[in-house]
């Protein structure tokens, strides 16, 4: 009796052990896709940000948290916020214009051959920064700038109106030139995906063009709009290249105050320029919380 008890959890071993196998055989193409992705988010995203922490959070001595509140600084507090600030107005402004000029490109009574020219050229502005777009700036619309030379001489005197290419409002226009080329690469799949149905549907039950837009075509579009904003968002938040060499770092901007810690003459030190990444981490973190949290409350609208 002992011995018939004991053959069905025995045969129960081999039936556990086969699930195995046969579940790679299943699902072979998502281990073999997905798992180098895995690896790779957690070898150059999840370990670093981690050493991050253990770096911010300790010096010879042993365990601190000194610069985890020099974070509370002034002059910390200023780079956050202009950081901020200027992440945020250059990507709305890349929304917006980006946005615009992607739907009047794609629209059925556009010129043949514009779609190729502009997605040609934001394929190459997008990717455009650093020293030589600052460079191309100051030449263009620095205070000896070929343009403001030119307008100078019409009577138009902008760095007397207050204009300044040095300023949050150069860094903003120069921002802009990247950030809008970027949007409309990757906007353009979201609004192809409005259907033409969708228009003449409203149409036919008396919706003008704002009718549409309010109840169809913007619910619709939300999702990859925040999509597309996180994306300029961060693109504009880690930029260190352009600003630096705009302003030679007179304006505080997280990367700039990294790379002072990091290379600095006179006092060198890692451990602060990881607790300003952290920073960075955090503030982008928050932004993504309140992209999920904006995403549902647009999903929900939209009846999806």
């Amino acid at each position: 009796m002992q011995q018939a008890a004991s053959a069905p959890s025995s045969a129960v071993v081999p039936r556990q052990t086969a699930r195995q196998p046969g579940w790679l055989r299943r699902h072979w193409g998502t281990v073999l896709f997905i798992g180098p992705f895995l690896l790779y988010v957690l070898a150059f995203l999840v370990l670093p940000a981690l050493r991050l922490l253990a770096q911010a959070v300790s010096d010879k001595h042993g365990l601190t948290l000194r610069y985890i509140a020099e974070l509370a600084l002034p002059q910390t507090v200023t780079a956050f916020s202009n950081s901020i600030i200027l992440s945020a107005v250059s990507a709305a402004v890349g929304l917006v214009l980006g946005g615009l000029v992607a739907y009047f490109m794609l629209r059925p009574g556009a010129p043949a051959g514009l779609r190729s020219l502009v997605t040609s050229f934001s394929a190459v502005a997008a990717n455009f920064a650093g020293v030589p777009l600052a460079f191309a700036f100051i030449a263009t619309l620095g205070s000896l700038g070929f343009i403001t030379v030119w307008l100078k001489r019409i009577g138009l005197d902008l760095y007397g109106a207050g204009f300044s290419l040095y300023g949050m409002s150069g860094l903003t226009l120069v921002y802009a030139y990247f950030q809008i080329p970027l949007m409309i690469i990757v906007i353009i799949p979201a609004i192809e995906g409005l259907r033409r149905e969708w228009r003449e549907a409203a149409q036919s039950l008396g919706g003008g063009s704002w009718a549409y837009w309010r109840h169809v075509g913007l619910p619709i579009l939300m999702p990859s709009l925040l999509s597309a904003y996180l994306l300029l968002f961060g693109n504009a938040f880690s930029a260190y290249a352009t600003p630096y060499a705009l302003t030679s770092g007179n304006i505080g901007l997280v990367p700039i105050e990294i790379s002072n810690v990091l290379s600095g003459n006179v006092m060198l030190e890692p451990q602060a320029g990881a607790a300003l990444a952290l920073g960075m981490i955090g503030v982008m973190v928050l932004v993504m919380l309140l992209y999920v949290a904006v995403a549902r409350r647009a999903n929900r609208w939209s009846g999806r």
